[in-house]
């Protein structure tokens, strides 16, 4: 018999699969045993079968990972606890041999089939909670009036008196049991507990109660009435049943939280013993009773449902529709919550696998989908392994090691735009055999570095293509700008209806849309519906002609605090630029777009000045490395080498330009005129950072255009140090041996010191540009914030030493001392 058999049949022993699972049907193949192991879930399981507490759940990896899982159990198998127990170990001596082949292909068929069916199917276990409920909270409607009605025949107006008695009685008994946890459980452990364990184990639960005395007490009034007025309660008390949403989604918390302390303390545990007997004479466990909650506020449409399916003929049927719709309404928000709960926690987990990420990963939205594709660069052509995880506002790009991650790239899919790529679309292996032919681009939207993905099967490309789609369409709905408004996908902090359908936003973040103008929120479905926007003009409409406001740039960072009365928050960071859409020059509140994103809001007046008219760049950091430098006047776009010697050499000297090196791997170079030559630096791109020193980093060709402007120098002596370096031999990243005597610099080669003749008469004259040279020194060479330079003058003579430079070493150090000063400036290229 074959391993993977003799596998399933022992598991079927240690009662971790049922007796008829299709692992031991005649058309049984290995796939129906890989699925039902995939996720670990039933191997932890097993461990507790076999040793109970063995395992902590706390401890596991719930990432998958493809591993030699029958290897594994068979090892397990062997193990004297698992043989303990008379089961027979596996392998045995008749296995059959040579049976690689079958689990080779293991990956491909899981790629093949469709995943979506339960997962946990294959263990039978039984849902207690409703069977609790209905033990706990039984209804007790008059039984022998109900046999009677029956025998005779009851009628519409008998069948909805008795929905009505049902929702009374069972609220009533709902609201005791509240009560007893109350009175019995709470008070008492609030001797042996913490505040902070109380908190973990009963949640909000004093609220509730409080909630639910009102409730009872309306739901009673209204029956003494007969009932017609039922619809009106529930009406409301949607808003202070919202309260369910926090109970809900800590739910697992506390359960784990009361495991835990019943397991440690024993305290504690014997005292949950003697309030256990003094409710329902010990029927029912503290664990029971904290899942009955859940349970109550889960019926509450059901049973209006009920009485409204006889209430046809009823004056307060149409209040009886909008109470259902409400309570539906309320538990799809609680489910809502529970569920992003959840999607926190694995966003939270994915947080934590993640090195060297900056930011906080629910920004970005809820995950779509994750996993390994293969990436290639549009611009380098490599095309490589990495690990995606793809959300609503981005494509995190890493390498996986091992069961961490390393963060190569992170793509903004609102200036990206995804195309297919059918061309590539062929049954290609590579040599070791696995197929990644399948692939499609994402493009931005600028015409600027893109990518191509690669997946393994057909099927894979479809579902990482239609999880992108859903993700665009979520950032950059079609209806965003529907009957003027300007939407975006937005976090609500306080419960929001939606302004079309008036059923709440649901979850606890990026629930729904805003419109940045009237500051209306609304469903991803009733954009299209939503009345014409209060707060804008045909003017403020983004139609082609629109000429766009007078451009501002922000002077300081704005994170929303303090926040704009009633108005949606516009943040941006030092050296954004913001395109002024409303300002009063008395108010101290403007709103304005983010011209690099496109998102508008409201901002402090005091944050922001006008933007320089002589269209040099904003100094500060910019907001992304994705800019567009067209509109700076240095930026020459994409030029040949030669291209930029002819254009320059008509030129002064020190006249410079940065432009784009086609097809090279490095994307911009400064191009400078010294004397009668074009010098050129290229920029190095690394790690998501730029430089041309490594020594200093920056974000930007703006941050490092910001150094030079900033500096006390003009950029005309700056860029003629560049020249110099250049002139002598530098290269970006590179080592420069130099020294400096009597107002000339030269560069120190293995045998030879090659003087630079620099202009001038006198030595007096002649130290301008070694000046340029020396603060280009301090600017993109130092690491440290030392003391500053002595500008050079006849009172003050500069020494320049170098040390252990040349070609023997990779790295030298230069010092630039003052003789009249004792500080000393060290520079590390």
């Amino acid at each position: 018999m074959e391993q993977w058999r003799q596998c399933g049949r022992w598991l079927i022993d240690c009662k971790v699969l049922p007796p008829n699972h299709r692992v031991v049907w005649p058309s049984a193949v290995v796939f129906d045993l890989a699925q039902a192991l995939r996720d670990g879930v039933l191997l932890c399981q097993l461990l507790h079968n076999l040793s109970p507490g063995s395992i902590d759940l706390k401890d596991i990896n719930f990432r998958p990972q493809m591993s030699q899982v029958i290897s594994a159990v068979s090892r397990l198998s062997l193990h004297s606890i698992a043989q303990s127990k008379g089961i027979r170990p596996f392998p045995s001596e008749e296995t059959a041999e040579n049976d690689d082949d079958v689990y080779r292909s293991l990956e491909e068929l899981a790629d093949e089939h469709d995943l979506g069916e339960d997962i946990y199917d294959c263990v039978p276990c039984e849902d207690e909670g409703d069977d609790i409920y209905e033990d706990i909270i039984k209804v007790e409607v008059q039984q022998p009036m109900i046999r009677y009605m029956q025998k005779m025949g009851m009628t519409e107006d008998d069948k909805r008196s008795c929905c009505l008695l049902e929702i009374q009685e069972t609220e009533a008994k709902y609201y005791r049991t509240l009560e007893d946890i109350e009175k019995n459980y709470m008070g008492p452990l609030r001797l042996v507990l913490s505040p902070a364990d109380m908190a973990a184990v009963f949640i909000n639960l004093e609220d509730l109660i409080k909630v639910h005395h009102s409730f009872l007490r309306a739901i009673d009034v209204s029956m003494m009435a007969g009932g017609s007025t039922l619809a009106k309660v529930f009406l409301e008390f949607k808003e202070r049943l919202l309260i369910y949403g926090e109970y809900c989604s800590h739910m697992e918390h506390a359960q784990s939280t009361l495991n835990q302390l019943l397991a440690s303390r024993e305290d504690f545990r014997q005292k949950v013993e003697e309030c256990t007997l003094r409710v329902q004479d010990g029927k029912f466990k503290l664990q029971d009773l904290l899942v009955v909650p859940m349970q109550r506020v889960l019926k509450y449409h059901l049973l209006l449902k009920e009485l409204l399916s006889h209430s046809a003929d009823r004056p307060e049927r149409q209040q009886l529709k909008e109470a259902l719709e409400a309570m539906q309404d309320l538990a799809m928000y609680i489910n809502e919550v529970k569920r992003d709960k959840e999607t926190l926690k694995k966003i939270s987990e994915f947080q934590c696998s993640i090195e060297n990420l900056q930011v906080k990963l629910e920004e970005f939205g809820r995950p779509k989908i994750d996993g390994e594709l293969k990436v290639r660069s549009i611009v380098n052509h490599t095309k490589q392994d990495r690990y995606l995880f793809l959300f609503d506002k981005v494509v995190i790009v890493c390498k996986r090691k091992g069961y961490s991650y390393e963060l190569k790239e992170v793509i903004e899919l609102l200036f990206h735009k995804m195309t297919d790529d059918p061309m590539h679309n062929k049954d290609i292996k590579k040599s070791h055999g696995k197929m990644w032919s399948y692939g499609f681009y994402l493009i931005h939207l600028q015409g600027k570095q893109g990518f191509q993905f690669f997946c393994k099967t057909e099927d894979m490309k479809r579902k990482w293509m239609e999880q992108f789609e859903m993700a665009m369409s979520n950032i950059k709905p079609d209806k965003a700008n529907a009957n003027h408004h300007s939407f975006q996908m937005y976090t609500f902090d306080k419960t929001t209806n939606c302004k079309a359908c008036k059923m709440f936003l649901r979850g606890t973040f990026y629930q729904g849309y805003l419109c940045t103008r009237c500051g209306v929120g609304a469903h991803k479905e009733c954009l299209e519906v939503i009345p014409p926007c209060k707060m804008s003009s045909p003017a403020d409409v983004d139609a082609p002609g629109a000429g766009p406001g007078p451009k501002m740039v922000a002077v300081q960072n704005y994170h929303g605090n303090p926040a704009p009365p009633g108005k949606p928050v516009l943040t941006f960071q030092t050296g954004d630029v913001i395109e002024l859409l409303r300002g009063d020059p008395d108010s101290p509140w403007w709103e304005g777009r983010l011209v690099q994103t496109r998102k508008s809001g409201y901002f402090p007046s005091s944050s922001v000045k006008p933007c320089p008219v002589d269209g040099r760049p904003p100094t500060g950091r910019p907001p992304s490395r994705e800019i567009d430098y067209t509109a700076y006047p240095w930026f020459a776009g994409n030029m040949e080498r030669q291209q930029t010697d002819n254009l320059l050499k008509s030129h002064a000297s020190g006249t410079y330009l940065i432009r784009e090196r086609p097809a090279e791997a490095e994307r911009f170079a400064i191009s400078i005129k010294f004397n009668d030559e074009v010098k050129h630096i290229k920029v190095v791109e690394k790690d998501s950072w730029i430089h041309i020193t490594e020594a200093k980093k920056f974000e930007s060709l703006l941050s490092i255009l910001s150094a030079i402007f900033g500096s006390p120098a003009p950029e005309g002596e700056v860029f003629e140090a560049l020249a110099i370096l250049a002139g002598l031999g530098w290269r970006a990243g590179g080592v420069l041996p130099v020294s400096l005597t009597q107002g000339k610099l030269q560069a120190v080669g293995h045998y030879t010191q090659v003087p630079l003749q620099v202009s001038g008469a006198n030595h007096q004259q002649g130290l301008k540009p070694v000046s340029s040279f020396l603060r280009f020194l301090q600017l993109f060479f130092s690491q440290s914030s030392g003391p500053q330079l002595c500008p050079p003058g006849p009172f003050c003579s500069l020494l320049v030493s170098v040390h252990t430079a040349g070609h023997r070493h990779s790295r030298g150090q230069v010092q630039l001392c003052c003789s009249r000063h004792a500080g000393a400036v060290t520079a590390r290229r």
